[in-house]
């Protein structure tokens, strides 16, 4: 059995995942410093231990609402093909395992995120759905 482990997050209702494989860590959200001319959805630049990463608020980028941040707001650091850049979500909830098998294939009608950003969707025990994402499709069409 092929097995992955998941980490959840929310924005607005909705769950997503990324694969635990592309995490380097979650840290609570603080304010980024702008970058002059970049897209409205790169919300920065953060120095995390010396390194500066670039901020991309996912609500921006898959052009969702965009309340204001909260206290459960959390910033995923997270590889993306070789380069490192934090991701803005409400909240990161828990990490699931799961088999790869129950990772089911999205059609791009149903998503108004795009399906090269989507790995899949997936059903929880209780019967709610979180949609995989694709961190390498979401960083490579040149952010910064």
């Amino acid at each position: 059995m092929d097995m992955m482990q998941l980490v959840l997050f929310r924005l607005n209702e909705q769950e997503y995942a990324i694969d635990i494989f592309k995490v380097n860590e979650i840290v609570p959200y603080r304010k980024p410093t702008m970058i002059p001319n970049t897209p409205d959805y790169v919300e920065g630049v953060l120095n995390l231990r010396g390194n500066v990463i670039p901020v991309i608020s996912l609500k921006k980028r898959f052009q969702l609402e965009d309340k204001s941040t909260e206290e459960n707001t959390k910033i995923i650091v997270a590889d993306t093909g070789g380069t490192i850049a934090g991701f803005v979500v409400d909240e990161a909830s828990n990490v699931i395992t799961v088999e790869r098998e129950k990772i089911e294939p999205v059609s791009e009608v149903v998503s108004n995120i795009g399906s090269k950003y989507i790995n899949g969707v997936g059903k929880k025990d209780d019967g709610s759905m979180y949609i995989l994402l694709n961190f390498d499709g979401l960083y490579a069409e040149g952010v910064l």
